[in-house]
């Protein structure tokens, strides 16, 4: 019961850091930033090295926790590409189309006129219906991001359950981590679901999902274990997830509206706090 009652702290912390991405208004540039840094230090200082502790066996000289990396990588990567591909798709129509009706429009004169009319109209219909898909694929990747972070919430609580089963000293040492970087998590769940399209409502409560998901995990631990082969397999892959997103998506946003040292610098103090909490952790 006590690793129940420290992944409540893990929830609290959660919800404050979704309440702060919520509240950052126009300074989203900075808190993008921000978000990548913390992305990126959970994914060297945390879940990396316990991905290779857990899971160091190696697969023709590699270890299948860095395998299970590199495919959480190319994973997202394969599904953002095939939206984008469709997306570029859809404009190529569109700019094709556009270009039709002008030469139709000035070599048939009046009844050109009307002819552009509709086919402006027939083809603006078709692109209404294609983005629409287009735009819920792409709100998906959003919503894939942040379940993933809902499951490592659960898999963090469910870290605390097993440290606890292990002893006091180390359950308190990982309970000090987890409580800490569930800041980290809750505020990355709700900038990305925001960054990819969703609405609030929809972010708030996927960050509801994953300030619950500590406490699940504890849980869990009450009823039985999971082996800390797969435990690291699935660290491994979520850690590719991870820096995908903020390598390819997060900081290329945070800089686009506002190439600033202050955003690089809110990269580096995300690192760096990571850095600080693993280290006190330790």
């Amino acid at each position: 019961m006590t690793a129940v009652l420290v992944a409540a702290g893990a929830f609290l912390m959660t919800l404050i850091g979704g309440w702060v991405a919520q509240r950052t208004g126009d300074r989203r540039h900075l808190v993008l930033g921000f978000a990548a840094g913390l992305m990126l230090g959970v994914v060297a200082f945390d879940l990396l090295p316990e991905a290779l502790h857990q899971a160091p066996e190696e697969v023709h000289g590699v270890p299948q926790a860095l395998l299970m990396f590199a495919a959480g990588f190319l994973a997202i990567h394969i599904v953002e590409r095939a939206v984008a591909i469709h997306r570029g798709h859809e404009e190529e129509y569109a700019e094709h189309s556009h270009g039709h009706r002008d030469s139709h429009g000035r070599s048939s004169g009046q009844g050109g006129g009307h002819n552009h009319g509709h086919s402006h109209g027939h083809n603006h219909g078709r692109a209404n219906g294609s983005s629409r898909p287009d735009a819920e694929r792409h709100q998906g990747v959003g919503l894939t991001a942040a379940m993933a972070l809902v499951g490592h919430s659960v898999m963090d609580g469910f870290a605390i359950g097993a440290a606890f089963q292990a002893g006091t000293t180390v359950g308190t040492v990982v309970a000090i981590a987890v409580v800490a970087h569930d800041f980290a998590d809750g505020f990355n769940t709700y900038t990305i679901t925001r960054l990819y399209g969703n609405n609030k409502r929809r972010a708030l409560a996927l960050l509801a999902a994953d300030a619950l998901a500590p406490v699940t995990g504890a849980a869990i631990t009450l009823l039985f274990t999971i082996s800390e082969h797969l435990l690291g397999l699935y660290l491994g892959f979520f850690a590719g997830f991870l820096l995908y997103l903020a390598t390819s998506d997060i900081l290329p946003e945070a800089h686009s509206p506002h190439p600033s040292r202050t955003t690089l610098l809110c990269t580096l103090a995300g690192v760096g706090f990571m850095w600080l909490v693993i280290g006190f952790a330790s």
